[in-house]
């Protein structure tokens, strides 16, 4: 038979009447003859409500005790979302992740999965049951501690159990129909997308597309496990994120794929790096210590009087406090006059595999943003991608200027977000 694993997402799940509808999509998927398995996130704004709790009781919860904390949410899910589907006639089985043989790093909150052992998935489903399986979070072998993959981590943990269970597909179901050419909150007549490759897909989840998560892409793309993103609240065909085009098909992908943003990350400067060499390894060696991802780099031109250079770089929002003690802790060794830090910027981003074999769509994108008034204060490029910094409030306006020059507006009328959380 063939094995399908899907993924709800907590605006999927977020009350008892979606748990009963998620429940009864499951049960057709296993009555049209397929096997089943799920991975489920927390209902609703459970996460959310769980560290506001941690918040009022501790100004530092423990990183330890947060991931306990945090997993509960997927437990409610995983025992609700079984209860219904046995009520609907059909055996399931719910399990944690660790049950599920979800094997994790170390890392309390930001953990990484390293293994899957899926035998009492396996068993499960070889009892004619549906798995449902707790996303989000997986166990450390040496210290048996739970931890958690941070957020989106539910929708790695649905590719991982696909690779692991050599799945024919991972279904991943969210608020909104498939993967759109820009966020339909902001551009309501964005295009679905059909199909769009891994290279794309990971490039628009890390520009911002919250529709997957980048390391969902990058595990799907190593073990080449084909993702349908589509929607719980419609039975409309979504977006298939595969490979490069199958053998025998004569199909060219379109020059663009669509624009994302991003308005979760700031700004760092560096100002007075002595510009010799060796001050940028003295400075992102400091910064590596944190272990913040750093997205985009700006080096100004020095002053030839002074010999000094400002270094600007983006992070997310919420690695700042980090990067910045570690950058001051080596003051003396990086030799910088002072350190700013910007919050309120905002990050779009252009992508396709077509732009390899296309001239003029820098110049487009460049025009669309000079016709709309939107000032650039970062660039970055890749050879599928072009990133630009501007100003966060002018970032919805700059998303609809770009959208609009590359004639990537939907004649099937706007795009219908269903949750309302994009998730």
């Amino acid at each position: 038979m063939p094995l399908v694993v899907q993924k709800y997402g907590g605006s999927s799940v977020s009350d008892a009447e979606a748990i009963q509808r998620v429940a009864r999509r499951i049960v057709e998927t296993k009555r049209a003859g397929n096997d089943v398995v799920v991975a489920v996130s927390a209902m609703g704004d459970t996460t959310d409500e769980l560290i506001d709790l941690a918040n009022a009781v501790t100004t530092d919860p423990a990183p330890r005790e947060m991931d306990i904390l945090l997993t509960a949410g997927e437990r409610i899910s995983m025992a609700l979302l079984a209860m219904a589907i046995r009520e609907l006639g059909v055996g399931a089985q719910a399990f944690t992740g660790p049950q599920a043989g979800v094997i994790t790093t170390e890392h309390h909150g930001r953990a990484r999965i390293i293994d899957v052992a899926p035998g009492r998935l396996q068993k499960a489903v070889s009892d004619g049951d549906v798995a449902i399986v707790a996303g989000f979070q997986g166990l450390h072998p040496e210290t048996q501690d739970v931890t958690t993959l941070g957020r989106g981590g539910s929708d790695t943990t649905a590719v991982a159990l696909a690779a692991a269970l050599d799945a024919d597909v991972c279904e991943i179901y969210t608020d909104v129909d498939g993967v759109f050419s820009a966020d339909p909150r902001i551009v309501p007549s964005a295009r679905k997308l059909d199909r769009v490759s891994y290279e794309e897909m990971l490039d628009l989840a890390a520009s911002g597309a919250k529709v997957l998560m980048p390391r969902c892409v990058e595990y799907a793309r190593r073990f080449d496990v084909p993702i349908h993103v589509r929607s719980s609240f419609s039975g409309l065909e979504g977006t298939w994120v595969v490979g490069d085009t199958a053998e025998g098909e004569e199909m060219e992908d379109p020059i663009i794929a669509g624009v994302a943003h991003d308005r979760s990350e700031a700004k760092i400067t560096v100002i007075g790096v002595p510009d010799v060499p060796g001050s940028a390894a003295r400075l992102f060696e400091a910064v590596a210590t944190s272990d913040v991802n750093i997205d985009m780099i700006v080096q100004n031109v020095s002053a030839t009087v002074t010999g000094v250079t400002d270094i600007s770089f983006t992070l997310p929002a919420d690695s700042v406090p980090r990067a910045m003690a570690a950058i001051e802790a080596d003051r003396e060794a990086i030799g910088y006059a002072e350190l700013t830090t910007d919050d309120a910027i905002g990050k779009i981003s252009l992508v396709g595999a077509g732009m390899r074999s296309n001239s003029g769509v820098s110049a487009k994108f460049f025009s669309a943003l000079r016709d709309a008034s939107i000032n650039i204060e970062m660039i970055s490029t890749s050879d599928i991608r072009i990133s630009v910094v501007t100003r966060a409030e002018k970032l919805d306006e700059a998303v609809r200027a770009v959208h609009s020059a590359f004639d990537l507006d939907s004649n099937d009328g706007e795009a219908v977000v269903y949750g309302g959380s994009g998730r």
